[in-house]
């Protein structure tokens, strides 16, 4: 039985683990439980035998926030095998597996070890699921929740020492499916610098709003830093939810990582893998600025590929085929102007995404600075067997002089290395 189950939750789960290799094996294999920095082996109590939920990846270690959702979808299978054979419905579990296995490891993932917790976490991430399908006046529907798990007077004490404008309901409100039902509610509250407050058992306390929200440049909006610094200061297992201009789902976790329904499936965005990745290759402070853009693009739907390397990869001529402004005078004038200015500055000053959303590649020095733009990349020595379309093709073989991150216009995000992908996101 274990062929089939595998292969009717593989795709799943080798997506939110961003292309690991999945497999299910019988307790007869003898492997023990164990973990590793690329390898990730859990037992599953399930018929005589038991079964082994094995995760493996090569090139990227698995991290912290990766392990403990793998810990909650072993558990999650036991669950639903135990209620599928319990009931003699083997096609049901099968049904129940697909539909649902995912959904219980996030929700009890976010619990934080709270079992009571789970019911209203699933009501509150449904309600805003139901949210992302809906319209108003051709515009899609946003809003946001900041779920707190200490009292509400600690809570409060966070938001005093936060930059935001605070709101309270007296008494509180409960988050039913009729919670949005006027528009008003996600109109004005709606997600971007605006959220609503709650408990975790689901009352609604009050709203805030990001004072300095408008004064963010564009990538710090986007990745909810403000956000992200309220839930630091909210006590543990504190997280925020909210619909994106996309209709996607995020939910936003201490310190920093982000949950992501996109598609109809569950999607991780750690920023400890990418901080592995170019660990060593690209400035520490310089790496932050990158992954909250690589981030920010994903959500606007803008296509990229940057390249780190060293700053002589251009003089050998092995990589550079062109340039998308060819010998245009302007286009040569504006590039060297910013030429050598730092990733931090450029997204600082709003033009990293100007830059990184233009046609062509972009170089990066170790250093952060920027080497180049708008590269036409020379394909020749690509490795053979390489599918996809001209973006792939171009960062496979970028990625052969360095470290390549990939954004697709329809979102996903993908690491190169020597010549092939070693991780996807979305």
């Amino acid at each position: 039985m274990s062929e089939w189950i595998s292969e009717s939750i593989r795709n799943t789960i080798e997506a939110f683990f961003g292309g690991a290799t999945f497999t299910l094996v019988r307790g007869g294999a003898r492997l023990e439980p164990e973990t590793g920095d690329h390898l990730l082996v859990g037992k599953i109590a399930a018929e005589p035998t038991g079964y082994h939920f094995v995760l493996q990846r090569s090139e990227l270690p698995f991290t912290q926030t990766e392990r403990r959702v793998a810990e909650e979808l072993a558990h999650a299978f036991h669950i639903l095998f135990a209620n599928g054979k319990k009931d003699g419905g083997i096609v049901y579990f099968r049904t129940a597996l697909l539909a649902s296995l995912m959904d219980v490891a996030i929700y009890s993932h976010l619990r934080f070890n709270r079992h009571r917790a789970f019911w209203s976490i699933q009501k509150l991430l449904q309600i805003l699921r139901s949210l992302s399908f809906q319209r108003y006046e051709g515009t899609p529907a946003t809003s946001g929740f900041i779920v707190y798990r200490t009292q509400l007077e600690k809570f409060q004490v966070a938001c005093s020492m936060s930059d935001c404008l605070r709101y309270d309901f007296n008494p509180g409100i409960g988050v039913s499916a009729n919670f949005f039902k006027n528009p008003l509610a996600y109109r004005l509250v709606n997600g971007l610098g605006t959220f609503y407050t709650c408990s975790i058992n689901l009352q609604a306390t009050g709203m805030i709003k990001f004072m300095n929200y408008g004064n963010r440049d564009a990538v710090d909006r986007l990745s909810h830093r403000d956000t992200l610094s309220l839930l630091e200061k909210s006590g543990e297992g504190a997280f925020a939810a909210n619909v994106t201009a996309t209709s996607e789902l995020e939910v936003l976790t201490c310190p920093d990582t982000i949950l992501v329904w996109r598609k109809g499936a569950w999607r991780l965005f750690d920023p400890d893998i990418y901080r592995v990745f170019l660990s060593g290759h690209l400035d520490t402070k310089e790496t932050e600025a990158l992954i909250t853009t690589v981030y920010s693009l994903s959500k606007l739907r803008l296509g990229t590929i940057v390249l780190v390397t060293g700053d002589d990869v251009l003089t050998s001529g092995d990589l550079k085929k062109g340039a998308v402004g060819g010998k245009n005078v302007l286009s040569q004038l504006i590039v060297s102007f910013h030429r050598q200015k730092a990733i931090s500055d450029l997204k600082h000053s709003g033009e990293l995404i100007s830059f990184l959303s233009s046609d062509g590649m972009t170089v990066f020095n170790r250093d952060g600075k920027l080497v180049d733009t708008g590269i036409i990349i020379n394909t020749c020595t690509t490795p053979d067997l390489v599918t996809g379309g001209g973006r792939t093709t171009a960062a496979t073989a970028a990625s052969l002089f360095g470290k390549v991150i990939k954004v697709s216009e329809d979102g996903p995000i993908e690491l190169y290395e020597r010549g092939k992908c070693v991780y996807r996101f979305g």
